[in-house]
């Protein structure tokens, strides 16, 4: 008899209808077309958007519910894949989690983050490389969650792959860890950039990307680029421009599984670490996959 195989993806949630239909939605949707032969599952890791999309009517198990359902449901061989970009407290907790259910069952697996390691930031750096082409003038601006957590990390480490590519068009700072907008203005001055590129390295563009980023309060992003921009001069003013979803709501409402125009993969070790591009302008890393 066949043995019962099963992926399951786990997000920290949103409760943001159209970044959980499409965003997440669009990576599971990649998902269930990469391994079609395996049952699929999902679980949120936070209570708080679990409750309010309970409230509505949408019930989407934690990760003990939907382990415990797998067990219930038979499943020998689990993969679990984390849709996270870096090994923070998040990820901890999962793995913390997957460790005291995995005598329960034949093989539980869990991948690792995107940039979970030195190959995997390399990779990255190469899809960045790749997608935004170096433009005379342009400097692209990706914009990361941050955390406290050691981690954080994995942001000057990817940094630090661009530039020794001689990519340093590319620079990459976070909302809350280092390095934050005040360790890039002072590059962007020194580049004298003509046009300032803003985009989320995130995997929703959520409130992160609509207001600590793109919003129009005076601590956002691109507000303070605009206030620095202002106070430049007009020798040294960039066009700034921000690629986030209320930004291209033309390209954004049919949904992210549409509009996936490369989806690369790299085999390495005994991972494949998948990594979508959307429409060319925001890098939408789907996450890690474990070899089945």
């Amino acid at each position: 008899m066949e043995e019962k195989r099963a992926l399951l993806t786990v997000s920290f949630g949103t409760a943001a209808e159209e970044a959980w239909r499409e965003e997440i939605g669009g990576v599971e949707e990649a998902l269930r077309r990469r391994v079609p032969e395996l049952l699929f599952a999902r679980a949120y890791t936070s209570p708080t958007i679990r409750r309010i999309l309970a409230n509505r009517g949408i019930t989407i198990p934690s990760l003990e519910e939907a382990l415990e359902e797998q067990l219930s449901a038979g499943a020998e061989r689990l993969y679990l894949l984390p849709t996270h970009l870096l090994p923070g407290y998040e990820y901890d907790a999962i793995a913390a989690t997957v460790e005291s259910f995995r005598p329960r069952f034949r093989d539980l697996r869990l991948a690792p983050p995107l940039m979970g390691d030195t190959d995997m930031v390399r990779a990255l750096a190469g899809v960045l490389m790749e997608r935004w082409r170096r433009l005379l003038g342009q400097t692209v601006v990706l914009v990361g969650h941050g955390t406290a957590h050691p981690g954080n990390l994995v942001y000057p480490a990817l940094q630090g792959a661009l530039s020794l590519a001689g990519r340093g068009d590319i620079l990459v700072g976070t909302v809350e860890g280092w390095p934050g907008l005040e360790e890039l203005l002072p590059v962007l001055e020194r580049q004298g950039a003509e046009r300032v590129i803003l985009a989320p390295l995130l995997l929703t563009a959520g409130t992160h990307a609509r207001e600590d980023i793109a919003g129009p309060g005076p601590e956002s992003w691109k507000s303070r680029l605009e206030t620095a921009e202002r106070a430049g001069g007009k020798s040294c003013r960039p066009r700034i421009q921000v690629f986030q979803r209320d930004c291209h709501t033309l390209h954004f409402q049919r949904g992210l599984r549409h509009h996936v125009l490369k989806l690369s993969v790299f085999k390495i070790r005994d991972r494949v670490c998948l990594v979508g591009v959307l429409n060319r302008r925001q890098v939408f890393p789907f996450c890690q996959l474990i070899q089945v």
